[in-house]
Protein backbone atom coordinates (compact mmCIF):
# COMPACT_ATOMS: atom_id res chain seq x y z
CA UNK A 1 0.00 0.00 0.00
CA UNK A 2 1.16 3.63 -1.08
CA UNK A 3 0.00 7.03 -0.65
CA UNK A 4 -0.55 9.66 -3.29
CA UNK A 5 -1.71 13.18 -3.00
CA UNK A 6 -3.50 15.43 -5.72
CA UNK A 7 -2.13 18.98 -6.63
CA UNK A 8 -4.11 20.44 -3.41
CA UNK A 9 -1.99 17.60 -1.20
CA UNK A 10 -5.27 15.98 0.25
CA UNK A 11 -3.49 12.42 0.35
CA UNK A 12 -5.33 8.89 -0.58
CA UNK A 13 -4.33 5.33 0.10
CA UNK A 14 -3.50 3.13 -2.90
CA UNK A 15 -2.57 -0.15 -4.11
CA UNK A 16 0.69 -0.27 -5.84
CA UNK A 17 0.43 -3.56 -6.89
CA UNK A 18 -2.37 -3.09 -8.98
CA UNK A 19 -1.76 -1.91 -12.48
CA UNK A 20 -5.01 -0.11 -11.60
CA UNK A 21 -4.44 1.31 -8.52
CA UNK A 22 -7.61 1.48 -6.34
CA UNK A 23 -8.28 4.53 -4.47
CA UNK A 24 -9.88 4.55 -1.37
CA UNK A 25 -12.00 7.33 -0.46
CA UNK A 26 -10.57 10.57 0.68
CA UNK A 27 -10.79 11.63 4.77
CA UNK A 28 -12.30 14.78 5.16
CA UNK A 29 -10.26 17.57 7.11
CA UNK A 30 -10.95 16.41 10.46
CA UNK A 31 -9.42 12.85 9.62
CA UNK A 32 -6.09 13.98 8.59
CA UNK A 33 -2.91 13.56 10.47
CA UNK A 34 -1.28 16.49 12.28
CA UNK A 35 1.50 16.19 10.20
CA UNK A 36 -0.53 16.45 6.94
CA UNK A 37 -2.52 19.39 8.25
CA UNK A 38 -0.10 21.33 8.81
CA UNK A 39 1.80 20.90 5.55
CA UNK A 40 2.37 24.02 3.30
CA UNK A 41 0.51 24.07 0.18
CA UNK A 42 3.11 26.77 -1.92
CA UNK A 43 6.29 28.48 -1.49
CA UNK A 44 4.65 31.35 0.28
CA UNK A 45 3.85 29.06 2.89
CA UNK A 46 7.33 26.86 2.86
CA UNK A 47 9.35 28.53 5.06
CA UNK A 48 13.21 28.23 4.93
CA UNK A 49 15.46 26.50 2.46
CA UNK A 50 15.22 30.38 0.37
CA UNK A 51 18.09 29.80 -2.13
CA UNK A 52 16.56 26.62 -2.81
CA UNK A 53 13.50 27.47 -3.39
CA UNK A 54 14.20 30.37 -5.73
CA UNK A 55 15.53 27.73 -7.64
CA UNK A 56 13.00 25.49 -8.28
CA UNK A 57 10.39 28.16 -8.73
CA UNK A 58 12.69 28.88 -11.91
CA UNK A 59 13.21 25.19 -12.73
CA UNK A 60 9.04 24.87 -12.64
CA UNK A 61 8.22 28.28 -14.39
CA UNK A 62 10.87 26.71 -17.33
CA UNK A 63 9.20 23.58 -17.46
CA UNK A 64 5.79 24.95 -17.54
CA UNK A 65 7.15 27.00 -20.64
CA UNK A 66 8.28 24.16 -22.44
CA UNK A 67 4.90 22.65 -21.06
CA UNK A 68 7.26 19.28 -20.23
CA UNK A 69 7.83 17.73 -17.03
CA UNK A 70 10.39 18.30 -14.21
CA UNK A 71 13.91 16.78 -14.72
CA UNK A 72 13.89 14.01 -11.68
CA UNK A 73 15.60 15.48 -8.48
CA UNK A 74 16.90 14.34 -5.97
CA UNK A 75 16.52 15.97 -2.44
CA UNK A 76 19.20 14.84 0.61
CA UNK A 77 20.26 16.02 3.87
CA UNK A 78 19.57 14.90 7.80
CA UNK A 79 15.59 13.83 8.61
CA UNK A 80 12.94 16.15 9.45
CA UNK A 81 14.09 19.11 7.15
CA UNK A 82 11.29 18.88 4.58
CA UNK A 83 11.79 16.74 1.63
CA UNK A 84 8.72 14.70 1.62
CA UNK A 85 6.30 18.27 2.39
CA UNK A 86 8.71 20.13 -0.55
CA UNK A 87 7.94 17.21 -2.99
CA UNK A 88 4.33 18.34 -2.10
CA UNK A 89 4.36 22.04 -2.38
CA UNK A 90 6.03 21.07 -6.35
CA UNK A 91 3.50 18.86 -7.31
CA UNK A 92 1.02 21.68 -6.70
CA UNK A 93 2.96 24.37 -8.71
CA UNK A 94 3.05 21.86 -11.42
CA UNK A 95 -0.73 21.24 -11.12
CA UNK A 96 -0.41 17.47 -10.95
CA UNK A 97 -0.70 14.91 -8.30
CA UNK A 98 2.01 13.16 -7.01
CA UNK A 99 2.18 9.45 -6.03
CA UNK A 100 4.11 8.69 -2.45
CA UNK A 101 6.05 5.68 -1.28
CA UNK A 102 9.27 4.68 0.02
CA UNK A 103 11.88 2.57 -1.08
CA UNK A 104 11.52 -0.33 1.87
CA UNK A 105 8.19 -0.85 0.06
CA UNK A 106 8.98 -1.41 -3.06
CA UNK A 107 10.33 -4.98 -2.37
CA UNK A 108 9.43 -6.90 -4.85
CA UNK A 109 9.41 -5.89 -8.88
CA UNK A 110 5.99 -6.05 -9.58
CA UNK A 111 5.89 -3.21 -6.71
CA UNK A 112 7.70 -0.73 -8.58
CA UNK A 113 6.25 -2.04 -12.23
CA UNK A 114 2.64 -1.46 -10.63
CA UNK A 115 3.18 2.19 -9.26
CA UNK A 116 4.87 2.95 -12.69
CA UNK A 117 2.66 1.51 -15.00
CA UNK A 118 0.23 3.84 -13.05
CA UNK A 119 1.65 6.68 -13.08
CA UNK A 120 0.13 9.48 -15.95
CA UNK A 121 1.82 12.12 -17.92
CA UNK A 122 3.51 14.15 -16.14
CA UNK A 123 2.76 12.99 -12.62
CA UNK A 124 5.27 13.18 -9.67
CA UNK A 125 6.58 10.06 -7.95
CA UNK A 126 8.35 10.26 -4.73
CA UNK A 127 10.16 7.97 -3.36
CA UNK A 128 11.42 8.48 0.15
CA UNK A 129 15.15 6.93 1.41
CA UNK A 130 15.31 6.18 -2.05
CA UNK A 131 19.04 4.69 -0.63
CA UNK A 132 17.51 1.62 0.29
CA UNK A 133 15.99 0.43 -2.80
CA UNK A 134 16.67 -2.95 -3.77
CA UNK A 135 19.20 -3.96 -6.78
CA UNK A 136 16.09 -5.35 -8.78
CA UNK A 137 13.70 -2.19 -8.45
CA UNK A 138 16.60 -0.23 -9.07
CA UNK A 139 17.71 -1.69 -12.53
CA UNK A 140 13.85 -1.21 -13.52
CA UNK A 141 14.17 2.47 -12.68
CA UNK A 142 17.30 3.44 -14.65
CA UNK A 143 15.37 3.05 -18.31
CA UNK A 144 12.04 4.19 -16.93
CA UNK A 145 14.08 7.92 -15.69
CA UNK A 146 16.01 7.89 -18.94
CA UNK A 147 14.13 6.92 -21.60
CA UNK A 148 10.26 6.48 -20.16
CA UNK A 149 10.57 2.57 -21.27
CA UNK A 150 9.87 -0.53 -18.89
CA UNK A 151 11.81 -3.66 -19.70
CA UNK A 152 10.01 -6.58 -18.95
CA UNK A 153 10.27 -10.53 -19.86
CA UNK A 154 8.06 -13.30 -20.18
CA UNK A 155 8.10 -16.75 -20.41
CA UNK A 156 10.39 -18.80 -18.92
CA UNK A 157 14.01 -21.08 -20.00
CA UNK A 158 14.01 -20.81 -24.33
CA UNK A 159 10.73 -19.13 -24.33
CA UNK A 160 11.42 -16.19 -22.71
CA UNK A 161 10.82 -12.76 -24.52
CA UNK A 162 11.79 -8.99 -23.73
CA UNK A 163 9.18 -6.71 -23.63
CA UNK A 164 9.88 -2.88 -23.87
CA UNK A 165 6.67 -0.73 -22.88
CA UNK A 166 6.53 3.17 -23.40
CA UNK A 167 5.80 4.75 -20.29
CA UNK A 168 4.54 8.26 -19.77
CA UNK A 169 6.81 10.99 -18.95
CA UNK A 170 6.85 11.80 -15.50
CA UNK A 171 9.27 13.15 -12.91
CA UNK A 172 11.10 11.22 -10.11
CA UNK A 173 11.82 12.94 -6.77
CA UNK A 174 14.19 10.74 -4.42
CA UNK A 175 14.71 11.65 -1.08
CA UNK A 176 17.30 10.17 1.10
CA UNK A 177 19.33 11.03 4.93
CA UNK A 178 22.52 8.96 2.82
CA UNK A 179 23.16 10.80 -0.18
CA UNK A 180 26.37 8.67 -0.38
CA UNK A 181 25.00 5.33 -0.42
CA UNK A 182 22.43 5.85 -3.45
CA UNK A 183 24.63 4.06 -6.68
CA UNK A 184 26.29 6.40 -8.85
CA UNK A 185 24.51 4.87 -11.76
CA UNK A 186 21.17 6.46 -9.86
CA UNK A 187 22.61 8.84 -8.88
CA UNK A 188 23.92 10.22 -12.44
CA UNK A 189 19.93 9.73 -13.36
CA UNK A 190 18.68 12.89 -11.54
CA UNK A 191 19.28 16.29 -13.53
CA UNK A 192 18.70 18.12 -10.30
CA UNK A 193 20.09 17.26 -6.98
CA UNK A 194 19.81 19.46 -3.94
CA UNK A 195 20.99 19.27 -0.31
CA UNK A 196 17.91 20.97 2.43
CA UNK A 197 20.12 22.50 5.31
CA UNK A 198 19.44 22.99 9.25
CA UNK A 199 17.01 26.03 10.14
CA UNK A 200 17.79 28.76 11.54
CA UNK A 201 16.51 29.85 14.83
CA UNK A 202 14.40 32.93 13.42
CA UNK A 203 13.27 30.78 10.28
CA UNK A 204 12.48 28.23 13.27
CA UNK A 205 10.72 30.62 15.10
CA UNK A 206 8.22 31.34 11.66
CA UNK A 207 7.88 27.68 11.34
CA UNK A 208 6.32 27.71 15.28
CA UNK A 209 4.15 30.84 15.11
CA UNK A 210 2.72 29.21 12.15
CA UNK A 211 2.25 25.82 13.83
CA UNK A 212 1.04 27.27 16.68
CA UNK A 213 -1.54 29.34 14.46
CA UNK A 214 -2.76 26.08 12.45
CA UNK A 215 -3.35 24.89 16.12
CA UNK A 216 -5.08 27.89 17.57
CA UNK A 217 -2.71 27.83 20.10
CA UNK A 218 -1.93 31.09 21.43
CA UNK A 219 1.75 32.07 21.31
CA UNK A 220 4.08 35.82 21.75
CA UNK A 221 7.25 36.19 20.12
CA UNK A 222 9.41 34.50 23.17
CA UNK A 223 7.66 31.44 23.12
CA UNK A 224 8.40 31.16 19.84
CA UNK A 225 11.79 31.84 20.32
CA UNK A 226 12.29 29.51 23.35
CA UNK A 227 11.11 26.74 20.92
CA UNK A 228 13.07 27.50 18.06
CA UNK A 229 15.96 27.65 19.76
CA UNK A 230 15.50 23.67 21.03
CA UNK A 231 14.89 22.47 18.28
CA UNK A 232 17.75 21.10 16.73
CA UNK A 233 17.50 23.57 13.56
CA UNK A 234 14.88 21.34 12.55
CA UNK A 235 10.95 21.64 11.68
CA UNK A 236 9.50 18.62 12.22
CA UNK A 237 10.89 18.92 15.74
CA UNK A 238 9.51 22.37 16.17
CA UNK A 239 6.31 21.09 14.94
CA UNK A 240 6.06 18.65 18.15
CA UNK A 241 7.33 20.42 20.39
CA UNK A 242 4.92 23.71 20.00
CA UNK A 243 2.01 20.44 20.44
CA UNK A 244 4.07 19.48 23.69
CA UNK A 245 4.24 22.46 24.96
CA UNK A 246 0.87 23.73 24.05
CA UNK A 247 -0.27 20.49 26.29
CA UNK A 248 1.82 22.41 28.87
CA UNK A 249 0.68 25.51 28.60
CA UNK A 250 -2.94 24.37 28.68
CA UNK A 251 -3.23 22.61 31.76
CA UNK A 252 -0.38 24.46 33.84
CA UNK A 253 -1.02 28.27 32.72
CA UNK A 254 -3.66 30.31 31.07
CA UNK A 255 -3.27 28.49 27.13
CA UNK A 256 -0.59 30.78 26.03
CA UNK A 257 2.83 30.19 25.21
CA UNK A 258 5.13 32.37 26.75
CA UNK A 259 9.10 32.41 26.77
CA UNK A 260 8.71 31.17 30.59
CA UNK A 261 6.00 28.34 29.65
CA UNK A 262 8.04 27.60 26.83
CA UNK A 263 11.17 27.07 28.94
CA UNK A 264 9.13 25.05 31.62
CA UNK A 265 7.42 22.82 29.68
CA UNK A 266 11.01 21.94 27.91
CA UNK A 267 12.77 21.62 31.13
CA UNK A 268 10.35 19.00 32.09
CA UNK A 269 10.81 17.18 28.75
CA UNK A 270 14.65 17.26 29.68
CA UNK A 271 15.48 19.42 26.52
CA UNK A 272 18.42 21.55 26.93
CA UNK A 273 18.77 25.10 25.72
CA UNK A 274 20.79 23.94 22.54
CA UNK A 275 18.33 21.33 21.75
CA UNK A 276 20.10 17.98 23.48
CA UNK A 277 17.84 15.43 24.55
CA UNK A 278 18.31 13.12 27.01
CA UNK A 279 19.80 10.83 24.52
CA UNK A 280 22.55 13.15 23.55
CA UNK A 281 23.92 14.14 26.45
CA UNK A 282 23.90 10.66 27.76
CA UNK A 283 25.97 10.23 24.24
CA UNK A 284 28.19 13.17 25.48
CA UNK A 285 29.07 12.30 28.65
CA UNK A 286 30.07 9.06 27.66
CA UNK A 287 32.63 9.61 25.44
CA UNK A 288 33.85 12.00 28.20
CA UNK A 289 33.81 9.95 31.52
CA UNK A 290 34.35 6.11 29.58
CA UNK A 291 36.82 7.10 26.58
CA UNK A 292 38.69 10.18 27.81
CA UNK A 293 36.79 12.36 25.18
CA UNK A 294 37.69 9.62 22.46
CA UNK A 295 38.12 8.84 19.54
CA UNK A 296 35.88 6.14 20.28
CA UNK A 297 33.58 3.82 17.23
CA UNK A 298 29.80 4.77 16.70
CA UNK A 299 29.11 0.56 16.95
CA UNK A 300 31.13 1.10 20.77
CA UNK A 301 29.13 3.88 21.81
CA UNK A 302 25.88 2.19 20.15
CA UNK A 303 26.76 -1.16 22.50
CA UNK A 304 27.47 1.25 25.62
CA UNK A 305 24.14 3.01 25.09
CA UNK A 306 21.90 0.71 23.94
CA UNK A 307 20.90 2.07 21.36
CA UNK A 308 21.21 1.28 17.64
CA UNK A 309 24.05 2.34 15.49
CA UNK A 310 21.62 3.76 13.20
CA UNK A 311 19.57 5.67 15.71
CA UNK A 312 22.96 7.43 16.63
CA UNK A 313 24.21 7.79 12.85
CA UNK A 314 20.99 8.91 11.56
CA UNK A 315 19.18 10.65 14.52
CA UNK A 316 21.92 12.15 16.94
CA UNK A 317 25.10 13.05 14.78
CA UNK A 318 23.63 15.29 12.24
CA UNK A 319 23.09 17.91 14.85
CA UNK A 320 25.85 17.10 17.23
CA UNK A 321 28.47 17.79 14.16
CA UNK A 322 26.23 20.60 12.45
CA UNK A 323 26.26 21.97 16.38
CA UNK A 324 29.86 21.60 17.22
CA UNK A 325 29.26 18.96 20.17
CA UNK A 326 31.53 15.70 18.32
CA UNK A 327 34.24 15.67 15.93
CA UNK A 328 34.21 12.67 13.37
CA UNK A 329 38.02 11.16 12.97
CA UNK A 330 39.36 8.03 11.13
CA UNK A 331 39.39 6.60 14.52
CA UNK A 332 36.18 7.13 15.60
CA UNK A 333 34.16 10.11 17.41
CA UNK A 334 35.56 12.90 19.60
CA UNK A 335 34.33 15.33 22.00
CA UNK A 336 34.70 18.76 21.24
CA UNK A 337 35.72 21.93 23.88
CA UNK A 338 32.46 23.35 23.26
CA UNK A 339 30.56 20.30 24.30
CA UNK A 340 32.69 20.06 27.32
CA UNK A 341 31.38 23.81 28.19
CA UNK A 342 27.99 23.14 27.45
CA UNK A 343 27.93 19.99 30.21
CA UNK A 344 29.65 22.18 32.60
CA UNK A 345 32.89 19.96 32.79
CA UNK A 346 36.59 22.07 32.95
CA UNK A 347 38.86 21.16 29.78
CA UNK A 348 41.91 22.49 31.98
CA UNK A 349 41.07 19.88 34.39
CA UNK A 350 39.86 17.09 32.25
CA UNK A 351 41.97 14.02 32.03
CA UNK A 352 43.06 13.87 28.68
CA UNK A 353 41.87 17.04 27.67
CA UNK A 354 45.38 17.55 25.90
CA UNK A 355 44.01 15.57 22.87
CA UNK A 356 41.53 17.87 22.68
CA UNK A 357 43.15 20.81 21.15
Amino acid sequence: MSIISDEKNNFKKVDINSRNPVIEPETNDNDKTFENSIRPKSFDSYIGQTALKETLKITIEAAKKREQPLDHLLFYGPPGLGKTTLAGVIAAQMGVEIKITSAPALERPRDIIGILMSLKGGEILFIDEIHRLNKVAEEILYPAMEDFFLDMTTGKAQTVKTLRLPLPKFTLIGATTKAGSLSGPLRDRFGIIHRLEFYTKEELAQVVKRTAGILEIDIDENGASAIASRSRGTPRIANRLVKRVGDFALVKADGKITGKIANEALDILKIDNCGLDTTDRNLLQLIIDKYNGGPVGVETLAAALGEDTRTLEDVCEPYLLQAGFIQRTPRGRKITPYALKHLGYSAKGFNGQQNLF
